[in-house]
This record gives C-alpha cells, structure tokens and sequence, in this order.
C-alpha cells in the first residue's frame, strides 16, 4: 500500500491527509514536533485571553484519527534522503514513504540582534510560544512591562494579548505609520489612533537595536536604536513577520529560495516531494500574489488541490480571488481583491472614514476602464461571496458602490453609512 507521509500538522498537512483519505485508501502518516493532535493555529490569542480552552481549539476529536485510518507521530525530521525515500528523525528512527508532502509551516523572524535569544524573548508562531507566554506573563505582577517589536498582524495579536492581561505595552514599528507596508495611509493612520486611543505606547519610525540582561540571562530592556533609549521590559515579542521553516532541508537536494520551490502542481524538483502552505514558494507569482503566502485559507485550498493529484487527478493549484481578514483590537479588517498602498499606474483610490474614527473603506478602480480592482474595510462588515463574484464578473466600481447593501453583512445596521458613503464617492468623481 502507498504510504504518504506529511511533516506538519497544520492546517495544509492535515486537509491534504482528510482529502486523500476521502480519495483513497492509501497509507497516511502526519508527523508534528509542536502537539499531538492539529488545532486551530488562528485561535492561540484566544486560549492566552481566557476565551476557550486549548481544548476547544481542536476541530476534531481525538479518536477521529483513529476512525480515519491517519497515523499520528509526534517527532522532528531531522533529515530528508530523497534519494532512499526516508526520513531520519532527531533521535536517529528512520522512516520511509512513497509520496512526501512537506508542511512544515514557518517560524518567527530574527535578524541578528544582540539578546535575541535571552529568557523573556520569544516570537508568537506556535504552541511551544503560547506555553512560554504564559509562565513569563502570567499577570501584571510577573510581567509589569512588554515591548512587542514589528508592526504586522501578529504584533498587533500579542499587544492585544497582553493588555487583556493589564500588562502595560510599548509597541515599536520601523515603519511612518502601522503596517503601511499594506495599507493605504488613510487606513494606517487610523489605526495607529486606534492603537493609542488602547493605551498602548505606539513608537512609530523605531527600530530595535539590542535586547540587555540581566546577571540571569534574562531580558531586563531593549535599546531604540534611533536614539539609544532605554525601555524597562520583563518580556520581548520579536514579531517582525515570519519565514519559511527550511533550514532542516538546506543539504536534501530539494530546491530552496526564500521557501522550498514548487511549480504549479506543488510539486518541488524531487520526484514524489511536495510542498505546501507557508513554507511553500512559487517559481512565478500568481498574479499580484507574493510568492510565498503565509495565509491559513490558501494552506487549505493548497491541501485539497494536491490531494487529488496525489490520488491521480493532477489539477494546478488556482487560489482564485485575492482576499484576507484580520483584526485590529476591536476593528475588524476584510481586504477583496486588490488595493495597494498606493495607487499603482492606471489606478485610483475612493477612501471614506466614518466620523467615529473606527469604520473606513478603501476602494481601487482601474482608471481607463472604472474597473473595481478591489476593496479594503475596517469595521464594516461585508460577504465575500458577493465581491468574489463582483472580481469575476468584472464590475465597476460605480456598480459596486451603488449596490453595496448586497454586500453587508448587517444591512439595515449599515444603512446610514452606505448613504454616506455614496455621497462621498459621488463628490469625489464630480470633484476629480
């Protein structure tokens, strides 16, 4: 019998093995050195902030595995020996498959700085972190001050962590304003408002120069380095993005670039290897996506497209329609489609900001055509399926902005603010 094998339990590794078992009677084994069992990933802030159990975070029991014939392993591959088909584990047990899928996630991005890797300095990417957050920020006695580094979604979850906690935050962002590396101004500085209105001590054009100890090997302050002061800390969140975990792969033979390389089947350059999810890097971009896309949706949609070549029917992999959402404290976030942070040649930006300094939208239109391009909204909550289909059909956005209430979520909720926002986006094309 085929026996794949899949290194990592997340979200990719484990909707390729629930697919090729519904395909198949093949022979699965997944192996994850972070738990036992999968869970939900996206839900680690909310185990930290008392809102559910680890328990609760498992969208499957534990005898499912059993039921559906999908062999667990807990252990690190150490080794990948392309060439004999085995994996050798950490503690020198071989195993051998027929068909590899390599899911093996990403990890927390360091960049050298001096006492990066001291007690109370940690990233925020996997189980093993939420167990380290807790012993040494358990409460505001043990942990009276953090200092959480790099202005990206995962910043802004471990700032809000905290401060459910009553720990006392400074956040230090390299960039002129929150993650306006995506984001439209209008929008960034928004939320950096939002940030401070949270009593959150936000250092806008800051970057980390070192991490200081104590005599126990410990964090005791960081050092900006733009102006050399020092900020007592108890703990250190190093959250500047994430990067591919591949460093056990760099003498396997399987290609390497920022991620482990793969074509559109997410095949790598080794026979019977595939990649996928975060760890995952594309030859060529799909589209205007990044090469590498660390994005719990397209790990799912990566794990159904290659089981079914894995069973016999060989399908590329076809993300479809660019959308993403995220949440700023209490401000959730939907991106459709595409809007850059600043319009691109042959596009324009509509952006509306509600008085209350808590609900925006960003829309891009292609300038030649009036073509909707995509959508940005903050504290409006809108249906993915009716901007999927909007992008497909390629509407316009005069046809998008009169026909918003089919997109709310809520729409008598929202029905004052898609008035406004009409008369806005009429003002703005008389004014243009």
């Amino acid at each position: 019998m085929e026996h794949i094998v899949i290194i990592g339990n997340g979200i990719a590794g484990v909707t390729t093995a629930r697919h090729i078992r519904k395909l198949s009677n093949k022979r699965i084994t997944i192996i994850s050195a972070e738990t036992d069992y999968f869970f939900a990933r996206t839900a680690i802030m909310y185990i930290y902030m008392g809102h559910m159990p680890y328990e609760h975070t498992k969208p499957y029991e534990n005898y499912f595995w059993k039921k559906n014939r999908i062999e667990l392993k807990r252990g690190f591959v150490k080794t990948v020996r392309h060439e004999n088909k085995e994996l050798v584990f950490s503690n020198g047990e071989i195993m051998n498959y027929d068909k590899l899928v390599l899911a093996v996630g990403s990890k927390s991005n360091k960049f050298g700085w001096p006492g990066q890797d001291l007690d109370g300095v940690l990233g925020l990417y996997n189980y093993q972190d939420l167990q380290t957050l807790e012993k040494i920020a358990p409460n505001n006695k043990v942990c009276k001050h953090a200092v959480i580094v790099g202005g990206g979604l995962i910043g802004i979850e471990l700032v809000e962590m905290l401060r459910t906690r009553d720990i006392s935050v400074t956040f230090l962002i390299r960039e002129d304003n929150f993650w306006d590396i995506v984001l439209p101004q209008g929008e960034s500085e928004m939320i950096n408002r939002h940030i401070r209105n949270h009593h959150i001590d936000l250092r806008l054009r800051s970057n980390l120069k070192e991490i200081l100890s104590d005599e126990n090997g410990k964090a005791r302050a960081v050092v900006i380095a733009e102006t050399g002061e020092e900020i007592a800390c108890d703990v250190v969140g190093l959250t500047a993005g994430v990067s591919p975990n591949v460093d056990f792969l760099k003498e396997s033979g399987i290609e390497l670039g920022h991620g482990i390389k793969v074509n559109r089947f997410l095949e790598t350059n080794v026979t019977d290897v595939y990649a996928i999810g975060d760890c995952a890097e594309q030859h060529e971009a799909i589209g205007n996506r990044r090469t590498v896309e660390a994005v719990w949706y397209t790990g799912r949609m990566m794990g159904e497209t290659l089981a079914r070549t894995i069973c016999g029917d060989k399908i590329q992999y076809n993300p479809g329609h660019w959308f993403n959402s995220a949440k700023f404290l209490d401000i959730e976030y939907q991106t459709y489609g595409w809007v850059f942070p600043k319009p691109r040649e042959n596009e324009t930006h509509f952006h509306w900001k509600h008085e209350d300094d808590t609900k925006c939208i960003t829309i891009c239109t292609e300038s030649s055509t009036g073509k909707f391009l995509g959508i940005n909204n903050f504290g409006i909550r809108m249906r993915h399926e009716v901007f999927d289909r909007w992008l497909t059909e390629e509407r316009s956005t005069n046809y998008v902005i009169e026909h918003l209430q089919e997109a709310n979520f809520e729409p008598e909720f929202y029905k004052k603010l898609e008035t406004q926002i009409l008369a806005a986006y009429n003002n703005q094309t008389v004014n243009a």
